[in-house]
């Protein structure tokens, strides 16, 4: 059983936009709770009966919207359309998906959500990286209540209220998504490398156990295989090794959900979990980290250009043009590890991930991935049926997660996942990205997958720690204009930093201190001290 947390309220400012939205809103929640849980009117009628029963007399289309790249390859489309069959007999609705592209995804993906959209339904959020909260207090999601969960998604409902997670998903005690809490992933980031070319560095049993040990391994690299680039980096990892260097040498761990632009500024400590700062400004690690930037960049571990280079360090993995990856463990144990068993034979690919050195290793969040109603559907009802279906009936899950049996995936006697003869996941893969109802209990274990995934887990599980502020909700509109300015700051200075481009890199941090501190640090480390102390004292 996870931990219940208790429930806590901020104070938030709401200008008159927000009041109008969210006004609207309650509007339309108390309208479906005085109609039996029922629809907001119109067409979209999914009424609660007499006898108990849902009037889906009317058929729907549900829109969820996704994050990815559209899959052109005509698998999506036949996909749904099988889905859609199941769908129209179950609850009388079909599903659309509308896809936000990762190309332009961190502006694009609001910018969707705030504009009104009555055709969206469904939404996948996530309150670590998909602005969950922010949205949630824009007025973006609809307020979902008991009786409209256990009417409309009563499976979904029944496993999150027995696991104790509604609370995690509350703003102002009004429940705004739903938690993917029955699904097992670990999303720690760290290297991958191949274990071959690290044991003929000479580095122990092939194994990177030190985050100084990357130097040895990258150098021995462009040493020595002078058709690879030791890591292929490029624009998409800006400054992306400051902070895992911070991780695994320091006790620093970060805010989640409190990102200054693209990135991660504000930590807590092991020592101290409930006092906000940033190694940033006030540790020394940080120039460690620029000093070995600036080395790896003198080695050659980049490209030249890397700061515009727009490379798929994986694909040139996979070829063997390029040594090592930069990924979460999940892509590790579930595609590098497999991928490289078969594409680089004998490569002995391994992970080294960030924090491993001492055992500053989160546990999962259960909002990494989440769904929520759009506050503009016009079907708020269906939707939850339709999405308490893709959860949790084993029939539609196979669907939108799989594809098409016998097509896009094929099931062993031994009850695994595996694929038709001839089937490439470049080029015929499904991608309905259904990242916000994930079941542990109607998942298929890949064939491909690591043998030694679930020990991985196992560990993981064994050291990492449980991360306090699940349900902190920053007020993000006290310290929007100071955070926009730090953002600003750090896009100026990091992916420098973190491509070891400056000659003195201790001159630019301390160049780059100064102007965060006219950006506005000590105020906006003093507003989210503020929203920390008041969610201790409701703990």
């Amino acid at each position: 059983m996870n931990k219940k947390y208790k429930k806590w309220r901020i104070k938030m400012k709401k200008n008159t936009t927000v009041k109008r939205t969210l006004a609207l809103t309650m509007a339309v929640l108390m309208g479906a709770s005085l109609a039996g849980c029922g629809s907001k009117g119109g067409d979209g009628g999914s009424k609660v009966k007499e006898d108990g029963t849902i009037d889906t007399s009317s058929h729907e289309v549900i829109n969820m919207l996704v994050l990815g790249n559209k899959p052109s390859n005509g698998r999506l489309d036949e996909m749904l359309k099988e889905l859609n069959k199941v769908l129209t007999e179950k609850v009388n609705a079909e599903l659309e998906l509308t896809y936000v592209e990762w190309a332009d995804w961190q502006t694009q993906y609001n910018t969707q959500l705030l504009s009104g959209d009555a055709s969206l339904d469904i939404i996948t959020t996530a309150t670590d990286w998909l602005y969950g909260w922010e949205n949630a207090q824009k007025g973006a999601f609809l307020p979902l209540t008991e009786d409209m969960l256990k009417t409309y998604a009563p499976k979904t409902w029944e496993q999150v209220d027995a696991d104790g997670n509604w609370d995690i998903c509350k703003l102002k005690d009004e429940i705004m998504f739903i938690p993917e809490d029955k699904y097992t992933q670990y999303t720690n980031h760290g290297m991958m490398y191949r274990g071959d070319w690290a044991k003929e560095a000479g580095i122990t049993d092939g194994t990177i156990t030190k985050f100084d040990e990357l130097t040895t391994y990258f150098k021995y690299v462009k040493d020595n295989k002078p058709d690879v680039v030791p890591w292929d980096a490029g624009k998409n990892n800006l400054g992306s090794l400051l902070e895992p260097y911070i991780l695994s040498n320091t006790n620093y761990r970060p805010l989640i959900g409190c990102n200054a632009g693209n990135y991660e500024f504000w930590f807590t400590s092991k020592e101290d979990p409930y006092t906000v700062s940033s190694p940033f400004m006030e540790d020394d690690a940080i120039y460690e980290a620029a000093d070995i930037m600036k080395e790896w960049n003198e080695i050659g571990v980049w490209r030249e250009d890397a700061l515009n280079y727009d490379g798929d360090t994986r694909v040139e993995m996979y070829a063997g043009t390029c040594a090592a990856d930069q990924h979460h463990s999940q892509t590790y144990y579930s595609q590098v590890k497999p991928n490289m068993d078969v594409k680089q034979p004998g490569s002995d690919v391994k992970m080294y991930y960030w924090g491993q050195e001492n055992n500053n290793v989160p546990k999962p969040i259960k909002t990494h991935g989440a769904a929520a109603i759009s506050a503009n559907s016009k079907h708020p009802e269906r939707a939850l049926m339709v999405y308490d279906l893709l959860r949790n009936d084993e029939e539609c899950y196979r669907y939108i997660n799989y594809g098409v049996e016998g097509t896009d995936y094929i099931v062993t006697e031994d009850g695994k996942l595996d694929y038709p003869e001839g089937w490439d996941e470049a080029t015929d893969k499904v991608d309905a990205n259904f990242w916000c109802g994930r079941n542990d209990d109607l998942e298929l274990q890949n064939v491909s997958w690591w043998e030694g995934t679930q020990d991985m887990i196992d560990n993981y599980d064994k050291i990492a720690y449980d991360y306090e502020f699940e349900n902190l909700i920053i007020d993000k509109n006290a310290i929007e204009t100071q955070q926009a300015a730090i953002a600003n700051v750090l896009s100026e200075y990091l992916p420098q930093l973190g491509y070891g481009k400056y000659e003195d890199p201790h001159k630019a941090i301390d160049e780059m201190r100064e102007k965060l501190k006219a950006a506005g640090y000590e105020e906006v480390k003093a507003s989210i001290q503020k929203d920390i102390d008041a969610f201790r004292g409701e703990k």
